[in-house]
């Protein structure tokens, strides 16, 4: 069974950090809060991880369009192609906040993913998200756990989703209630930005 434990976000513990990086490391998933709906995710080097996720979600790995969760943006500039300046403005100018953006990735992505030619990236506006990417020292590669068919509160009690998860994951943080809106989604991967998805993101940054 899954631990549960508390996490503020506002002054995350190093301790309790340390207890969700040694999970990731040893190859476990978590679900953990952002800046929009509860995320599952483990750690992008970790193949057995990436499988258990895929599988989770029904899907084969290496067509899996999961994120890839980023401290900042240098981290980001690991897994995707040189970007030009207009690209980059709106990156700087959205990050860190709820949203995905679509880059072409290069030759740095883990081998579950080489043959995909783009990458999702977030940089979460939450700081037990940030914090736990910063001390892991690389990305963690993340699904949203938001369900359509499921009764909304999944995405946004704790408890509930703890009992949900308890035997599917290693480890599930309360980080208070999360939000019920996923992050706007923009494909920047071809020059002009094309927005996939409206979300929690505000447009304005294009």
């Amino acid at each position: 069974m899954a631990q549960f434990i508390k996490i503020y976000p506002e002054n995350p513990s190093e301790k309790e950090i340390a207890k969700v990086v040694k999970t990731l490391r040893d190859g476990g998933l978590i679900i953990y809060p952002t800046d929009t709906v509860y995320g599952l995710g483990c750690d992008i080097t970790n193949t057995k991880a990436l499988e258990r996720i895929a599988k989770i979600k029904g899907v084969k790995l290496e067509k899996a369009n999961f994120s890839f969760v980023c401290h900042d943006l240098s981290n980001i500039s690991d897994y995707v192609k040189q970007i030009d300046t207009s690209t980059f403005k709106i990156l700087k100018r959205a990050l860190p906040g709820p949203y995905t953006f679509i880059l072409p990735g290069n030759n740095n992505l883990p081998k579950e993913f080489k043959k995909k030619t783009t990458v999702g990236i977030r940089v979460p506006d939450h700081e037990i998200a940030l914090e736990i990417v910063r001390h892991l020292g690389n990305p963690i590669v993340s699904t949203s756990i938001h369900d359509d068919d499921e009764v909304i509160e999944y995405t946004t009690d704790p408890e509930l989703i703890f009992e949900k998860w308890q035997n599917l994951v290693d480890l599930v943080i309360d980080g208070g209630y999360g939000d019920n809106e996923a992050s706007t989604i923009i494909d920047l991967s071809n020059g002009e930005p094309v927005v996939v998805r409206e979300g929690k993101g505000s447009l304005d940054i294009l």
